[in-house]
Parts: structure tokens; sequence; C-alpha cells
């Protein structure tokens, strides 16, 4: 696989020599010249020096042919949107990852249909709500061009779930459970599945059905009233 990686800092050189230890094609593209020249010991011809916005730079590296892969992970989240935009709209690249560096400019990669994008302000952020006893929903992953997420759940003390098969669960348009975690062990979760209080549950659900994903796994029942 050829793979043109934009931006030679911590992370872009990382996953260059992780990706040329796989065995893979590599060509490195950066911008600051005492960066480029170590990198250039290390990648020879796999490393360019340039700026990956322009397109002589890119040209350069070997995008005509065109990469299977672009990736884009320089620190700066306008030059990742140009990158990936030349990439599939001049050179018709299929695929293009960016970095998202300020999660405040996500909007602007999905306004533009770039994904996926990778977040490292947003995985540090799940890892922390999954370790969080009261954040009772975490987003674990977005599936942007399915229009889909993947959540975990932890099933609430009293919870219209507790207790009850996924089968008599009335779930939300637009949900459904993937599988269970119970005392370390995983399951597929299916219609005779029973939910405990304490089971992890991952789901994958539409966008803006997480409350409703809430309020049958998490929320207590209110008590009946005579």
């Amino acid at each position: 696989m050829f793979v043109l990686v934009a931006g030679g800092g911590k992370v872009g050189s990382n996953v260059a020599r992780s990706l040329v230890a796989n065995g893979h094609e590599v060509v490195l593209v950066e911008q600051d010249r005492h960066r480029h020249d170590v990198l250039e010991r290390e990648l020879g011809h796999g490393a360019v020096y340039g700026d990956a916005t322009e397109l002589f730079v890119l040209e350069a590296a070997g995008i005509k042919r065109p990469p299977d892969i672009v990736v884009a992970l320089t620190g700066d989240d306008e030059d990742n949107i140009v990158i990936c935009q030349l990439a599939r709209e001049r050179y018709g690249v299929a695929k293009a990852v960016a970095r998202v560096n300020d999660p405040r400019n996500q909007a602007h990669f999905d306004l533009l249909g770039i994904a996926p994008t990778v977040s490292a302000v947003e995985m540090v952020m799940a890892l922390v709500e999954h370790e969080v006893p009261e954040h009772e929903l975490v987003h674990l992953l977005a599936l942007k061009k399915e229009n889909l997420e993947i959540v975990e759940v932890e099933i609430g003390a009293g919870a219209v779930a507790d207790g009850r098969r996924v089968e008599d669960l009335h779930l939300p348009e637009g949900a459904r459970l993937i599988s269970v975690m119970r005392n370390g062990a995983a399951e597929i979760a299916v219609g005779a599945t029973k939910l405990e209080r304490g089971d992890q549950v991952l789901a994958i659900i539409e966008p803006g059905r997480e409350e409703q994903l809430r309020q049958l796994l998490c929320a207590t029942r209110r008590r009946e009233t005579r």
C-alpha cells in the first residue's frame, strides 16, 4: 500500500515509521527544514521537504500516482482540510484521513465531508468518561458516513432495562444493542439476553437518540402511585 503522510511531527513521523515497519511504501512531507533533514536520514527518498498544501510539493511526493490513502497529520486544521480536499478533488485519491487538533473545528471537516477524522482530545475524553462512574453513556466512535454512533452504556440500578431481556425492551428507532460485558466476560446481545444492573452494554445508534437510550438503560424507574 502506498501512503502519503503530510506532517512530520511526533504523530506523523511515528505513523510513517509504523507503516514502513509493516511493509508499506510511505512518503512523508514536512515543511520544517531541520525536522525534514532528520527524517530524510531515516527515510531517505521517503521524506519530501515542503508545504503539503502546495501542489508542486504534493506532486513531488507522488500524489499523481495516486496514493492508496493520504493522511493529513499537520498541527494546523486548516492545512489538513486543504490537503484532504486537494487529494480527493484534484488528484482523485480515494481515501483521506485527517487529524483534528481542535475539536471545535470538527464541524468544518464534517461540512466538507472529510472522513474519517482523528481527534486525540475526543479520544482522551472518551477514556476519561469511561473511567468516571457518573458518565452513564460514553461516545466511543462516530461512523459519520453511515450516520451512526457506537456508545457504551452502563445499566443503572432500577433502570427500565434492569432484569429484562433485550427482546422485551422497546428500543428507540435507530438503536440496536451489540454486546454485553458482565464480570469481565462479553457476549453478543441477542433477544434472549437478560440485562442486569452494572452490565456494560455497547449499542449502535443514530445521532440524537442518546437521551432515549439513556432513559431506557440508565434512568431509575419512577415509583408507581396508587
